[in-house]
């Protein structure tokens, strides 16, 4: 049987938006990111993380520092009761034209298949319309993140209808 999951940005989203964000000590949580996390944990939602990183392809750090940057997320949100189940990230620029960068879905669709996840019980939280695109595209439900307490957010995501990606 598919599974559900709540996918999140990073930058702008779970983290105050500092620009090319690769060291623990630029991490900013969101007010109510870690909550929004853990409640869609305690939910039965996997959590997953879908992030352009074109800082790497333009050199400003490396694969080894986004993966040293997302252990420290993880460990910070074990200690609050929280986790991430998967995270993918988009390492090119835009004029790479790769099918994984945000709007385009395949980071998304790559989840879908390596998670088994349900596109109709899945929705996405992005700061950004190219978030919602790239959601729309995948055919799951996006919602446009504004700003203040993340954790509300999270929670009424489960009860909007998910749109028809065809309507």
């Amino acid at each position: 049987m598919s599974r559900k999951a709540a996918f999140f940005d990073r930058d702008g989203v779970l983290n105050v938006d500092h620009g090319y964000v690769f060291k623990p000590e630029q991490w900013e949580w969101q007010e109510g990111a870690k909550e929004a996390i853990r409640w869609c944990n305690e939910n039965r939602y996997l959590v997953v993380v879908i992030t352009n990183q074109s800082g790497i392809g333009r050199g400003y750090y490396t694969e080894k520092d986004l993966e040293k940057l997302h252990g420290f997320i993880q460990e910070d949100l074990k200690n609050a009761g929280a986790r991430i189940d998967a995270i993918y990230h988009c390492p090119h620029l835009p004029e790479d034209n790769c099918s994984c960068r945000k709007p385009l879905p395949g980071m998304i669709l790559q989840a879908i298949r390596d998670l088994d996840l349900d596109p109709a019980r899945s929705f996405l939280i992005g700061d950004n319309p190219t978030d919602i695109e790239a959601a729309q595209a995948a055919g799951i439900k996006g919602v446009l993140y504004s700003g203040g307490d993340l954790e509300p957010v999270a929670r009424g995501c489960n009860r909007a209808p998910v749109p028809d990606p065809n309507a």
